[in-house]
């Protein structure tokens, strides 16, 4: 799915879930998102649930034939779970994420990824070429780790899970789309909404 010249929504659709967490009905499904962005070099935005990497990386493979940095935004399993499987079809790319994120990985896969790391932190930022990638820490929003990052070309903000929303991409929610956007930030984000409230802070500044 084509989201401007040079961002490629490359994400799965889950029908198969009926609750989200184990515990958040999601009648309309899940989206677990992802992107390719595109400069002289190629980012892929975070990866996708554990069930869903064969489609996941046929559908970058699609979107491009390189790969130079896959960015980690958050460690949750949907976002997470395929970074091993990327990193082994992708062996020159190397790993954006935090330093806390990088210590997740080491207990989820086994490695922190070392010899091929970034380790960005706020205000850090990463040229694409032609683009660049911003980033800023989002602190338990809704976990430790999590850091978004901002493409100023196209005014676009890879957030993680700060402002998600239930249901599937290729569904349409007859109740309308803000639906369950309020009903997946009261019930996943929404007791962190002070942290919730300074990324936001920090986004209206990001231009």
């Amino acid at each position: 799915m084509k989201i401007t010249d040079d961002i490629l929504y490359v994400g799965v659709n889950d029908h198969d879930i009926d609750l989200f967490e184990g515990q958040f009905e999601v009648p309309l499904g899940m989206a677990y998102n992802s992107y390719v962005v595109k400069g002289e070099k190629v980012a892929v935005m975070d990866t996708v649930d554990a069930r869903f990497g064969d489609e996941w990386l046929k559908n970058v493979a699609a979107a491009t034939d390189k790969v130079d940095y896959l960015v980690v935004h958050h460690m949750e399993p949907d976002h997470s779970s395929n970074i091993a499987r990327f990193a082994e079809t992708y062996p020159n790319a190397k790993i954006v994420s935090s330093m806390p994120a990088f210590a997740i990985m080491k207990n989820y896969f086994g490695t922190d990824f070392a010899d091929r790391r970034v380790v960005v932190k706020e205000g850090d930022t990463l040229d694409l070429g032609g683009r660049t990638l911003a980033f800023v820490g989002a602190p338990m929003v809704h976990w430790p780790e999590v850091v978004v990052s901002y493409d100023s070309a196209t005014k676009t903000l890879f957030s993680a899970d700060g402002f998600g929303k239930f249901g599937a991409n290729d569904v349409e929610d007859p109740e309308g789309w803000d639906c369950e956007a309020r009903r997946y930030y009261f019930g996943i984000v929404g007791k962190f909404g002070m942290q919730a409230q300074a990324l936001l802070k920090k986004a209206v500044a990001l231009d």
